[in-house]
């Protein structure tokens, strides 16, 4: 049995291409001249279903049941099925160790301890009302160039606001 298995295995060992009968093709190479004969012998190609469980086993239709449920490679593919599905119970059954990290940030105290003033956006001067300057009016700062204004109006005319016309 041992042979047998290590035989199966030897990728110079020659498998007869089930597309055509007179093709002997090395192990190694054999997926790649299924997918060629495959596409050579669409009439052969039609009467044969694929192995589920290796694609290099091509069978006539009628028979795929039967080899399904005598494929060798069927056993090593359920007993990788089992193995999988036990790992991934032992993975579940284990406890987690991992604990929240201990927290030392207090956002409170530090917000009070905090001696700069913070940046507010579009103003020159931020105010509140334990600050000592709050009687300052807030200045507006715009970008834009001396001389330059932002427009008053959208660059375009909405199609609803059709200067009161209704259409």
């Amino acid at each position: 049995m041992e042979e047998t298995y290590t035989d199966s295995l030897d990728p110079e060992k020659l498998l007869q291409c089930p597309y055509d009968k007179n093709h002997q093709i090395r192990a190694c190479r054999f997926p790649y001249h299924l997918i060629k004969c495959r596409k050579n012998h669409p009439d052969v190609a039609s009467k044969l279903a694929t192995c589920p469980f290796n694609a290099r086993h091509q069978v006539p239709r009628a028979e795929i049941s039967h080899h399904i449920s005598s494929c060798d490679d069927r056993s090593c593919i359920e007993q990788d099925v089992v193995n999988q599905t036990r790992s991934l119970r032992q993975e579940t059954l284990a406890e987690s160790t991992w604990q929240c990290p201990p927290c030392d940030e207090d956002w409170d105290k530090n917000l009070q301890e905090q001696t700069s003033t913070p940046f507010v956006w579009d103003t020159t001067h931020y105010c509140d009302n334990n600050s000592p300057a709050n009687n300052i009016v807030m200045e507006h700062k715009n970008n834009l160039a001396s001389g330059m204004r932002v427009p008053k109006y959208l660059p375009y005319v909405l199609p609803w606001k059709n200067n009161g016309n209704a259409q």
